[in-house]
Protein backbone atom coordinates (compact mmCIF):
# COMPACT_ATOMS: atom_id res chain seq x y z
CA UNK A 1 0.00 0.00 0.00
CA UNK A 2 1.04 3.27 -1.15
CA UNK A 3 1.18 6.11 1.72
CA UNK A 4 2.82 9.29 0.45
CA UNK A 5 3.10 12.21 2.54
CA UNK A 6 0.80 15.09 3.10
CA UNK A 7 0.24 18.19 4.75
CA UNK A 8 -2.22 20.80 5.12
CA UNK A 9 -1.89 24.39 5.85
CA UNK A 10 -4.24 26.17 8.64
CA UNK A 11 -4.36 29.25 10.75
CA UNK A 12 -3.96 27.84 14.45
CA UNK A 13 -7.22 28.28 15.97
CA UNK A 14 -9.88 26.00 18.44
CA UNK A 15 -12.17 25.68 15.91
CA UNK A 16 -9.62 24.19 13.75
CA UNK A 17 -8.51 21.40 15.78
CA UNK A 18 -12.07 19.48 14.94
CA UNK A 19 -11.48 19.51 11.33
CA UNK A 20 -7.91 18.68 11.99
CA UNK A 21 -9.05 15.47 13.71
CA UNK A 22 -11.41 14.45 10.95
CA UNK A 23 -9.25 15.13 8.07
CA UNK A 24 -6.38 13.22 9.95
CA UNK A 25 -9.05 10.04 10.65
CA UNK A 26 -10.05 10.19 7.43
CA UNK A 27 -6.94 9.58 6.09
CA UNK A 28 -5.56 7.07 8.43
CA UNK A 29 -8.28 4.91 7.77
CA UNK A 30 -7.85 4.92 4.16
CA UNK A 31 -3.67 4.11 4.78
CA UNK A 32 -5.13 1.43 6.75
CA UNK A 33 -3.95 2.51 10.03
CA UNK A 34 -7.58 2.07 11.93
CA UNK A 35 -5.69 1.53 15.53
CA UNK A 36 -3.19 4.75 15.53
CA UNK A 37 -6.14 7.20 14.57
CA UNK A 38 -7.01 8.13 18.46
CA UNK A 39 -3.14 8.23 19.10
CA UNK A 40 -2.34 10.53 16.04
CA UNK A 41 -5.71 12.98 17.05
CA UNK A 42 -5.11 13.43 20.39
CA UNK A 43 -1.21 14.30 18.88
CA UNK A 44 -2.76 16.78 16.56
CA UNK A 45 -4.68 18.29 18.89
CA UNK A 46 -1.82 18.46 22.09
CA UNK A 47 0.22 19.89 19.13
CA UNK A 48 -2.06 22.65 17.81
CA UNK A 49 -3.21 23.76 21.35
CA UNK A 50 0.54 23.88 22.58
CA UNK A 51 0.59 26.64 19.36
CA UNK A 52 -2.51 28.71 20.12
CA UNK A 53 -1.45 29.03 23.71
CA UNK A 54 2.28 29.63 23.69
CA UNK A 55 2.94 30.83 20.07
CA UNK A 56 -0.61 32.58 19.69
CA UNK A 57 -4.63 31.97 18.64
CA UNK A 58 -4.44 32.96 14.36
CA UNK A 59 -0.56 31.73 13.96
CA UNK A 60 -0.14 30.32 10.34
CA UNK A 61 0.36 26.45 10.87
CA UNK A 62 0.86 23.65 8.99
CA UNK A 63 0.16 19.76 9.62
CA UNK A 64 2.63 17.59 8.12
CA UNK A 65 1.87 13.22 8.00
CA UNK A 66 4.08 10.72 6.62
CA UNK A 67 5.86 7.44 7.28
CA UNK A 68 8.92 6.67 8.66
CA UNK A 69 9.60 3.47 7.92
CA UNK A 70 6.92 1.18 9.81
CA UNK A 71 6.35 4.55 12.40
CA UNK A 72 3.48 7.23 11.59
CA UNK A 73 5.06 10.75 11.87
CA UNK A 74 3.03 13.89 12.96
CA UNK A 75 4.60 17.37 12.27
CA UNK A 76 3.42 20.82 13.20
CA UNK A 77 5.15 23.54 11.55
CA UNK A 78 5.01 27.25 12.56
CA UNK A 79 7.24 30.00 12.34
CA UNK A 80 8.08 30.94 16.04
CA UNK A 81 11.62 29.39 16.43
CA UNK A 82 12.27 31.42 20.05
CA UNK A 83 9.34 29.18 22.17
CA UNK A 84 10.02 25.34 22.34
CA UNK A 85 7.36 22.56 23.62
CA UNK A 86 8.93 21.70 27.24
CA UNK A 87 7.77 18.24 28.76
CA UNK A 88 6.61 19.26 32.00
CA UNK A 89 6.05 17.27 35.19
CA UNK A 90 2.55 18.10 35.02
CA UNK A 91 0.15 16.03 37.79
CA UNK A 92 -3.95 15.02 37.42
CA UNK A 93 -4.49 18.27 38.91
CA UNK A 94 -2.39 20.67 36.61
CA UNK A 95 -5.07 23.03 34.68
CA UNK A 96 -1.96 23.04 32.36
CA UNK A 97 1.52 21.62 31.13
CA UNK A 98 -0.35 18.34 30.22
CA UNK A 99 0.09 18.51 26.37
CA UNK A 100 3.23 17.67 25.75
CA UNK A 101 3.51 15.00 28.73
CA UNK A 102 0.31 13.37 26.69
CA UNK A 103 1.85 13.00 23.36
CA UNK A 104 4.94 11.81 25.33
CA UNK A 105 3.01 8.60 27.25
CA UNK A 106 0.74 7.89 23.33
CA UNK A 107 4.20 8.51 21.16
CA UNK A 108 7.44 6.33 20.74
CA UNK A 109 9.13 9.31 20.36
CA UNK A 110 9.05 13.20 19.84
CA UNK A 111 11.01 16.46 19.24
CA UNK A 112 11.89 19.77 17.92
CA UNK A 113 13.90 20.74 14.90
CA UNK A 114 14.71 24.51 14.29
CA UNK A 115 14.63 25.57 11.20
CA UNK A 116 15.54 29.13 9.35
CA UNK A 117 12.53 30.26 8.96
CA UNK A 118 10.07 28.10 11.89
CA UNK A 119 10.55 25.15 13.79
CA UNK A 120 8.80 21.90 13.54
CA UNK A 121 7.46 20.13 16.63
CA UNK A 122 7.14 16.14 15.61
CA UNK A 123 6.37 13.32 16.67
CA UNK A 124 6.22 8.96 15.65
CA UNK A 125 3.41 6.31 16.67
CA UNK A 126 4.14 2.48 16.33
CA UNK A 127 1.69 1.19 13.82
CA UNK A 128 2.10 -2.40 13.91
CA UNK A 129 3.08 -2.53 10.10
CA UNK A 130 5.38 -5.15 9.82
CA UNK A 131 6.99 -3.68 6.64
CA UNK A 132 6.52 0.18 5.48
CA UNK A 133 4.24 -0.87 2.56
CA UNK A 134 2.25 -3.35 4.13
CA UNK A 135 -0.75 -4.04 5.93
CA UNK A 136 -1.89 -3.65 9.31
CA UNK A 137 -4.04 -6.16 11.44
CA UNK A 138 -1.18 -8.29 12.78
CA UNK A 139 -0.28 -12.00 12.05
CA UNK A 140 -3.51 -13.38 10.02
CA UNK A 141 -2.91 -10.28 7.48
CA UNK A 142 0.36 -10.97 7.23
CA UNK A 143 0.03 -14.46 5.88
CA UNK A 144 -2.68 -13.77 3.99
CA UNK A 145 -0.36 -11.20 2.09
CA UNK A 146 2.17 -14.24 1.11
CA UNK A 147 -0.75 -16.80 0.00
CA UNK A 148 -2.01 -13.98 -1.89
CA UNK A 149 1.12 -13.93 -3.86
CA UNK A 150 2.10 -17.19 -4.07
CA UNK A 151 -1.68 -17.59 -5.49
CA UNK A 152 -0.83 -14.95 -8.08
CA UNK A 153 -1.14 -11.55 -6.60
CA UNK A 154 1.60 -9.14 -7.89
CA UNK A 155 4.92 -10.37 -7.01
CA UNK A 156 6.51 -7.28 -5.43
CA UNK A 157 4.76 -7.98 -2.31
CA UNK A 158 2.48 -5.52 -2.17
CA UNK A 159 -0.97 -6.35 -2.89
CA UNK A 160 -3.69 -3.91 -4.17
CA UNK A 161 -6.96 -4.20 -2.73
CA UNK A 162 -8.75 -4.27 -5.43
CA UNK A 163 -6.41 -6.61 -7.38
CA UNK A 164 -6.13 -8.29 -3.99
CA UNK A 165 -10.24 -9.28 -3.91
CA UNK A 166 -10.22 -10.95 -6.73
CA UNK A 167 -7.33 -12.86 -6.10
CA UNK A 168 -8.80 -13.88 -2.79
CA UNK A 169 -12.21 -15.20 -4.09
CA UNK A 170 -10.51 -17.20 -6.78
CA UNK A 171 -8.09 -18.90 -3.74
CA UNK A 172 -11.39 -19.35 -1.79
CA UNK A 173 -12.85 -20.79 -4.52
CA UNK A 174 -10.26 -23.15 -5.29
CA UNK A 175 -9.70 -24.16 -1.51
CA UNK A 176 -13.64 -25.23 -1.33
CA UNK A 177 -12.86 -27.51 -4.49
CA UNK A 178 -9.77 -29.09 -2.85
CA UNK A 179 -12.33 -29.55 0.22
CA UNK A 180 -14.79 -31.31 -1.58
CA UNK A 181 -12.77 -33.51 -3.80
CA UNK A 182 -11.34 -34.41 -0.28
CA UNK A 183 -14.67 -35.28 0.95
CA UNK A 184 -15.42 -32.44 3.05
CA UNK A 185 -18.24 -30.50 3.41
CA UNK A 186 -17.47 -27.00 1.70
CA UNK A 187 -20.39 -25.25 3.66
CA UNK A 188 -19.13 -26.52 6.62
CA UNK A 189 -15.97 -24.86 6.66
CA UNK A 190 -17.15 -21.97 5.31
CA UNK A 191 -19.30 -21.63 8.28
CA UNK A 192 -16.78 -22.81 10.30
CA UNK A 193 -14.22 -20.43 9.39
CA UNK A 194 -16.37 -17.64 9.80
CA UNK A 195 -17.40 -18.32 13.12
CA UNK A 196 -13.34 -18.05 13.79
CA UNK A 197 -13.46 -14.83 11.71
CA UNK A 198 -16.00 -13.35 14.17
CA UNK A 199 -14.75 -14.80 17.20
CA UNK A 200 -11.43 -13.32 16.45
CA UNK A 201 -13.16 -9.98 15.67
CA UNK A 202 -14.46 -10.38 19.08
CA UNK A 203 -11.69 -11.19 21.10
CA UNK A 204 -9.78 -8.00 19.58
CA UNK A 205 -12.67 -5.28 20.51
Amino acid sequence: MSRKPWDLEFTAEPREVGALRRILCMHLRLWGLHEAVESAQLCVSELVSNVITHVGEGTPTTLGVSMNGTYLRIEIHDPDTRVLPTLLAATEDSESGRGMTLVDAVSERWGVQLRADRKVTWCELATGLAAPEGHGGGDHVTRAEAMLTLWGAPGDGRVGAAVGEETAIGMIADLLHWLRAHGCDPDEALDRAQTHFEGELGGAA
